[in-house]
């Protein structure tokens, strides 16, 4: 909790913060601030609390601070400390960190870190390098399968073919269009034509009984 903060706790009880002295105990080596803050209740008019507090440029963050600014930081510290004592059960029990926010580790006004200057690389040439043209290697064609020998319909299946071509019901177009075929017809074909021409002659039969 900031100084503010335990400044408006403080007011809201009627006390007050007398600053009672800021005392310089700097060195050559430090800029060091000593200062004593006491607390004034304005219905009772009495003392009521009191802090200490010191302030060094040797603390983390303040190596660049200036003297007025560490005696004023030292002042601070006191008047949050002297409230602290007195009304941090107060403020614990609101929710808050009681701990001044003075007092916690400040790392502010550190100068910036210096950019290290990268150092270019120097660029590398490039040469052409000169190679030999590549032979092309002739890879062998991947010989074709041999080609299955063609099983022509057998004499049996022509036998069959024939025989059924001569039905009454086969037309003479549709004879004549077989024959000239059946010699080029391979099994499987020749067994589709069989099948075809009886599934016709059934058909073709059925047809004509009932036209009967």
């Amino acid at each position: 909790m900031n100084v503010e903060g335990w400044q408006y706790a403080g007011s809201r009880l009627g006390i007050v913060p007398i600053v009672e002295h800021v005392i310089n105990v700097s060195s050559e080596q430090e800029i060091k601030y000593q200062a004593k803050v006491t607390l004034f209740d304005m219905r009772s008019q009495h003392t009521v609390g009191a802090g200490f507090a010191i302030c060094s440029n040797k603390e983390s963050g303040k190596k660049f601070y200036q003297e007025f600014a560490i005696a004023s930081m030292a002042q601070t510290r006191a008047i949050g400390k002297a409230y602290r004592n007195i009304l941090a059960w107060i403020i614990r029990a609101a929710g808050y960190e009681p701990t001044p926010a003075e007092e916690m580790e400040y790392t502010g006004n550190v100068p910036a870190p210096a950019v290290a200057t990268a150092v270019a690389e120097p660029t590398p040439v490039m040469r052409a390098v000169t190679t030999a043209p590549a032979v092309p290697v002739e890879t062998p064609a991947a010989e074709a399968p041999a080609a299955l020998p063609v099983q022509y319909a057998t004499a049996s299946q022509k036998e069959e073919i024939i025989r059924l071509l001569n039905h009454p019901l086969i037309t003479r177009q549709e004879k004549t269009k077989m024959l000239l075929n059946i010699n080029r017809l391979d099994e499987e074909r020749a067994t589709q034509a069989i099948a075809k021409l009886r599934k016709a002659i059934e058909d073709r039969e059925g047809t004509t009984a009932v036209a009967a």
